[in-house]
């Protein structure tokens, strides 16, 4: 790879040798196939090369060999380029999904480059049998520590079915605030989540269920994926509403408490002041008296609380 870079960065990019040296080829998972470009073996200090380019990646090598007459093979993986007569070519066996690419055989001689050919290679993986993935919403309030359960219907259709991989059930969580989805839940086990239609060659249906206590922060749009055969097919998506408690219920009741507090504080306040008052009095009255009696006793309290003394002569 960096002796690629090194290259592509000091020669000097040429013509193509065709107006119609791009095409485009189709083949199935698992299939060989021969990449060709042409080659001429009177070219002479001259070096041919077949790179690959993936979008977002920088171009690989895949092989490289002199042009003129060489029984060099260079493999790669599952890859093999070598020359043949008149024809340079890179050899694929038993292709797979990350093949599909876009191909360049170029040809460098003196620090010029030449692009003799290109090809995009789309390699076609088996068909799901996936036909529908719908997910239910949610039609009661939700509140922060309430139990909530989501639910995923995957439909298939075993008949069309083409590819023996498993589906794959994800669940993901995409903010208001426009972050990236995140991965929250993956179900291991579903053989016992699906069952046959009622009806002969009707779809099968397996329905996929996540619960989780919800808290304020998880508030946001669940989708169900499902990942088989190289594909991933998502949901209609489920949007939960944390619905948030009011304040004013909580304040209120606050208050209420707070109230309470001071009516009892006030109420212990004249309590202890109507006691002092009373004690107060009572000593003033009873202060160089001899009590000889209870009649004495009860001159010493004021008349309003006489008739709570019952006195028997």
């Amino acid at each position: 790879m960096p002796v690629l870079i090194y290259i592509l960065l000091l020669i000097n990019i040429g013509r193509c040798t065709d107006d119609h040296i791009f095409e485009t080829k189709t083949v199935d998972v698992g299939d060989d196939v021969t990449l060709t470009c042409p080659r001429e073996s009177t070219w002479l200090a001259a070096n041919l090369y077949w790179i690959r380019l993936v979008p977002g990646t920088f171009p690989e090598a895949l092989g490289g060999m002199i042009a003129y007459n060489f029984d060099r093979v260079k493999k790669t993986n599952h890859m093999t380029a070598k020359q043949e007569p008149g024809l340079f070519v890179l050899h694929f066996s038993k292709t797979r999904l990350s093949d599909t690419a876009v191909y360049y055989c170029i040809k460098v001689k003196q620090r010029n480059m030449t692009f003799l050919k290109g090809i995009f290679l789309r390699i076609k993986g088996p068909e799901p049998d996936i036909t529908a993935v719908t997910q239910d919403f949610l039609s009661d309030p939700v509140r922060p520590g309430d139990s909530v359960t989501l639910q995923c219907s995957v439909l298939s259709d075993s008949e069309k079915k083409t590819c023996l991989e498993d589906h794959h059930v994800y669940w993901f969580r995409a903010r208001s605030d426009k972050s990236n989805p995140s991965l929250i839940y993956a179900h291991r086990n579903h053989s016992d989540t699906c069952e046959e239609g009622p009806e002969v060659h009707s779809p099968q249906k397996c329905v996929y269920s996540f619960s989780k206590n919800v808290s304020s922060s998880d508030a946001g749009t669940y989708y169900c994926a499902v990942a088989t055969c190289g594909e991933i097919i998502f949901g209609n998506g489920t949007k939960l509403d944390i619905e948030v408690v009011s304040t004013c219920d909580s304040q209120k009741d606050i208050s209420v408490v707070f109230l309470l507090f001071a009516v009892l504080a006030i109420s212990l306040i004249v309590i202890a002041f109507l006691v002092y008052v009373i004690t107060k009095n009572s000593c003033d009255c009873c202060k160089g008296k001899k009590m000889y009696s209870y009649i004495n006793v009860l001159n010493c309290f004021p008349k309003s609380y006489h008739h709570l003394f019952h006195i028997y002569v």
